[in-house]
């Protein structure tokens, strides 16, 4: 079905998302959708049949396949389908931390066993060993989240990726061709000024590189969509789902999500906050601009890839959580202006992706179409 928003026939991505989620309910009329016995029925129309009795244990449920929402819905409003209640985001948010830190425990207590726990206080993250548990930690937010979605609000983990209730995996390797030339621009003139200004050196490349890059390849680019999933999925859908008017959802939602992802990796100077809530606010502005984590992930996963491969090749001086002691601000000007320029690339180029930003919708608000459906 075509919403509002979305593209004409032949252009639009099917809904192919999981059975709807609605709670047991008896197939009736709404209150005031029909006049009562007493009353003349209007004009021209007859009352609805009666509806048939159903045997124990069965009950009346949409058709299979019938969308979770009434009314089309944008990305951060997923969570307002049918049975959207103010304190389900709570119930999430809660089992997501819990479940969270229990995972956690358990990798690092299963490193320690197997003898690979690395030398954690080092921090180098260009240690193999570091970077693998570090990495490790993160990724699991992933099913935690999913986990979230099935449990406390009793919908598809797919809502999580986008409107469509899966990832876009065809949306992929275009953002990554823009990600490359915008980002990874930056990235270079960064590491080139830092050499120009004295503050970086080539070292590289650093013992274990080819370690390095298989874990950098294999797990960084999971490593970032975890992030994704955690500030600009669930945390951006619960703040925008406990407000109404979607723009203003989407406006505190990127302001509040930016400034926790930067709190987050521990930044030890206002520039270097600045620089990392800067592409917070990016990583928003592409979910809201395509209806999914897509541009958001590749965004975050070129950024720590390319990183990480510069670290290791020049020297570990190239990766830092702070800023040089040099030309600070010039660096985040670097930052700022090559994150704008993919999320403007990324506007530009939904001319000819067309990205779905609405969820399909049936409204089951009134009469219409139910079957039979086992009870419970």
């Amino acid at each position: 079905m075509t919403g509002p928003g979305q593209w004409g026939p032949g252009d639009e991505e099917p809904y192919t998302g999981p059975p709807p989620m609605r709670r047991p309910e008896p197939a009736q009329w709404p209150a005031g959708s029909w006049p009562a016995p007493w009353q003349p029925a209007p004009w021209g129309l007859r009352p609805p049949p009666p509806v048939p009795p159903l045997p124990a244990g069965v009950r009346w449920a949409p058709p299979p396949g019938t969308p979770p929402h009434d009314v089309p819905r944008p990305f951060l409003l997923a969570m307002r389908s049918r049975d959207w209640a103010w304190w389900r985001p709570l119930l999430g948010l809660a089992l997501l931390g819990v479940v969270y830190v229990v995972a956690v425990f358990v990798i690092v207590i299963l490193s320690l066993l197997t003898g690979l726990a690395p030398d954690l206080a080092l921090l180098d993250l260009v240690d193999p060993a570091v970077l693998l548990l570090t990495n490790l930690t993160l990724i699991v937010a992933i099913p935690t989240v999913w986990l979230a979605w099935a449990v406390a609000h009793g919908m598809g983990t797919g809502w999580s990726s986008s409107v469509l209730a899966r990832l876009r995996w065809r949306l992929l390797p275009r953002f990554v061709v823009i990600a490359l030339l915008t980002l990874g621009t930056g990235i270079a003139l960064s590491v080139l000024l830092g050499f120009l200004l004295g503050d970086d050196e080539v070292t590289g490349p650093v013992p274990g590189l080819g370690w390095l890059l298989l874990v950098v390849f294999l797990t960084t680019p999971l490593q970032s969509a975890a992030e994704e999933y955690l500030f600009r999925g669930y945390l951006s859908q619960t703040i925008a789902g406990w407000i109404r008017a979607p723009r203003a959802g989407a406006v505190v939602a990127a302001v509040v999500t930016a400034a926790l992802f930067s709190a987050a990796h521990l930044p030890p100077d206002f520039l270097t906050f600045l620089d990392r809530f800067v592409f917070g606010l990016a990583a928003s502005a592409v979910v809201w601009l395509t209806g999914g984590l897509e541009a958001a992930i590749v965004l975050h996963a070129v950024n720590n890839v390319l990183v990480f491969v510069l670290a290791g090749a020049l020297g570990g001086s190239v990766v830092t959580e702070e800023l040089p002691d040099s030309g600070g601000v010039l660096f985040v000007l670097i930052s700022v202006l090559s994150v704008a320029a993919y999320v403007a690339v990324v506007a530009r180029s939904r001319r000819k992706v067309r990205p779905q930003r609405l969820t399909d919708a049936r409204d089951l608000r009134g009469p219409g179409p139910l079957v039979p459906a086992p009870a419970g």
